[in-house]
């Protein structure tokens, strides 16, 4: 069994206009056409059995018809996360609505969304986030679209932590992408998730195996963060890796399965 919690899928219409320009920011090519129909059957092929599919209302006037979309598309295999842009003034009722919807969690992207995640806007954003019990992925660490300015440091991802204990943190990229020596110092043994979006690409294998044992297994979910990286590869990075079983097993689908509550 096999769960991806950070894949990207996009509206038909949209996803070669969108994966263009992403492409163009991330000077990184893109893997599967974006869309539905696409990425699952890539999905398929890279040995996936379910996933998260994480959307980002990069507008305020986006969020409504996103998460309307993402509740359409989702399925036994594609469990949808929606999205609400902090600048919004609905963007608390916009949650109410997204676990109204049955979407499985909430991401925020603090770069595209042009906001750091410790900033005193967001707090009452998390506080509805907490009552209403959805996970929440946030990316974390460094970002190509402003790769000087972290706009979700480990540091402040452990303030949020701090903060907001009820909250469901799944901090993608380990916590920190390419920021691993402050994720490991700082994040490891937080009461949160990680995931391991891009770790084959950009961690190292002994500190991805010390931040997962630091970490405990049990929170640590697989992620890809497909378009951009192969399901199949990640999976192939962490088979290589010291873990035993058991921890494979927690990251491949245990962990997944009891966060989204899936009946596996």
């Amino acid at each position: 069994m096999l769960i991806d919690m950070h894949v990207h899928i996009f509206p038909d219409k949209l996803a070669k206009r969108a994966l263009t320009n992403l492409a163009r920011v991330c000077k990184c090519q893109y893997l599967t056409d974006g869309t539905v129909s696409g990425t699952s059957e890539k999905l398929r092929e890279w040995g996936v059995d379910a996933c998260a599919a994480l959307s980002i209302a990069t507008k305020p006037t986006q969020q409504t018809s996103l998460n309307n979309w993402a509740a359409s598309v989702q399925n036994e295999r594609i469990h949808c996360f929606g999205s609400v842009h902090p600048d919004s003034p609905h963007a608390v009722e916009e949650l109410k609505r997204i676990k109204l919807l049955g979407l499985r969690g909430v991401k925020l992207h603090p770069d595209y969304q042009n906001f750091f995640i410790d900033e005193a806007k967001m707090f009452p954003i998390y506080e509805a986030i907490s009552e209403l019990g959805l996970p929440v992925t946030f990316h974390t660490g460094r970002d190509p679209l402003s790769p000087n300015l972290a706009h979700a440091t480990p540091k402040a991802v452990a303030r949020i932590a701090d903060l907001f204990p009820r909250m469901k943190i799944i901090a993608a990229h380990l916590g920190g992408m390419v920021m691993y020596d402050e994720a490991e110092e700082l994040l490891a043994g937080k009461n949160i998730y990680l995931d391991t979006a891009m770790s084959a690409r950009l961690c190292p294998s002994e500190q991805f195996e010390r931040i997962v044992k630091k970490h405990g297994s049990e929170r640590i979910l697989f992620g890809s963060d497909c378009p951009w990286s192969r399901s199949c590869d990640e999976f192939e990075y962490i088979e290589k890796t010291r873990l035993s079983t058991e921890e494979k097993e927690n990251i491949y689908w245990r962990n997944a399965a009891r966060l989204l509550s899936l009946d596996i």
